[in-house]
């Protein structure tokens, strides 16, 4: 069972609130709903609800350029063994002290 509610002016007007249990026994007629800009929300127990949403290929962090580069970067450093490790018994503080003077 779904509530429908009357939203602003977005593409699709109406608002479906879920149970999480009305989701998970169909999930597919709410991705398909999500699929055509209808938005659909699951209420999980009285005081939390998600909102469903697609996610986009802007939407992924590591799918930016910048941020491939300073991956691929970091890992390659990690290879050629410029890092900088934590002694075992090393505070965090002190760690990061430490990073400051590098």
């Amino acid at each position: 069972m779904y509530i429908v509610y009357q939203i602003g002016t977005q593409k699709s007007n109406n608002m479906i609130v879920i149970s999480s249990r009305e989701f998970r026994d169909n999930q597919k007629t709410y991705f398909d709903l999500i699929d055509k800009n209808e938005q659909v929300i699951v209420q999980r127990g009285k005081n939390k609800a998600y909102l469903l949403t697609p996610v986009s290929e802007s939407d992924r962090y590591f799918n930016q350029p910048h941020i491939a580069e300073k991956l691929n970067r970091s890992i390659q450093e990690y290879n050629e063994g410029k890092t900088i490790q934590k002694n075992e018994n090393e505070t965090l503080d002190s760690f990061l002290s430490r990073l400051g003077n590098v």
